[in-house]
C-alpha cells in the first residue's frame, strides 16, 4: 500500500522494511508488552483501544498477532475503523491454535467467525479472510511446541536427559508434518491462525 500506515503492535518494526517507498509508517506499541517484554522502540506508546489519533488519519492499519493480547478486541477494531479514512484498509491477524504467550497478557483465540463478527461490529467490511497453516502442519507445530516447552520448563538433571530426545523428535515431527501436508488433505476446521483484510466503507 501507499499513503499513511499505522502499525499496531509494531515490536521491532519489521513491517516497515516490507513497505513500498513513500509509505509513511507509524509504529505503535503498548508499554507493558512492547517496551517491557520486547524492548520495542515505536514512534508512539499507547493503548490500541484508545488510539491518540484523529478520525480518518490513516490510509491503512496493520494489527498483526495483537488481538489475542487485548482485553476487548471489538474496542480495538472500532478504533481501527475510526482512524481509517473512508475506503482505507486494515490487515489483522490472530493465532487460533497456539500456546499461551506473553503471559499474563494473553486473553483469547478466535475462530474465523469470531473475527468476522467483530469486524462487522466495528463497521468494517470483510474483504478477505484466510486460514494460516495446513491442518497437518498445525498439528506438527503444536506437537513440537509441546515437546520443546515441556523440556524447557523441566529443571535439574531430567532436563538434560530429555534434551537429546527433543532434538530427535522435533525435527522428525517437522519433517513428517511437512510431508503429510503434501500428501494428506487439509481440514478447514483446524488452523494455526487467521488473517483478515477489511475495508472501511
Amino acid at each position: 500500500m501507499q499513503g499513511r500506515l499505522l502499525d499496531i503492535g509494531a515490536a521491532d518494526r519489521w513491517l516497515e522494511h516490507l513497505l513500498r517507498p513513500g509509505t509513511q509508517y507509524l509504529a505503535l506499541d503498548y508499554p507493558a508488552t512492547g517496551r517491557d517484554l520486547y524492548g520495542a522502540r515505536p514512534d508512539v506508546f499507547a493503548d490500541a483501544a484508545r488510539l491518540p489519533f484523529a478520525d480518518g488519519s490513516f490510509d491503512g492499519v496493520a494489527c498483526l498477532e495483537v488481538l489475542e493480547h487485548v482485553p476487548d478486541p471489538v474496542a480495538v477494531m472500532r478504533e481501527i475503523s475510526r482512524v481509517l479514512r473512508c475506503g482505507g484498509q486494515a490487515w489483522i491477524s490472530m493465532p487460533f491454535l497456539y500456546p499461551t504467550h506473553d503471559a499474563p497478557f494473553d486473553f483469547q483465540r478466535y475462530t474465523r467467525h469470531g473475527l468476522q463478527r467483530d469486524a462487522r461490529l466495528a463497521g468494517l467490511d470483510v474483504v478477505d479472510l484466510r486460514r494460516t497453516g495446513h491442518a497437518v502442519r498445525t498439528a506438527g507445530l503444536l506437537a513440537c511446541l509441546a515437546i520443546a516447552g515441556g523440556v524447557n520448563d523441566t529443571r535439574g538433571a531430567l532436563r538434560w536427559l530429555l534434551l537429546p530426545l527433543a532434538l530427535v523428535f522435533v525435527p522428525a515431527i517437522n519433517l513428517l508434518a511437512w510431508a503429510g501436508s503434501l500428501l494428506l488433505p487439509d481440514w478447514e476446521a483446524m488452523a494455526h491462525g487467521h488473517a483478515l483484510e477489511v475495508r472501511k466503507p
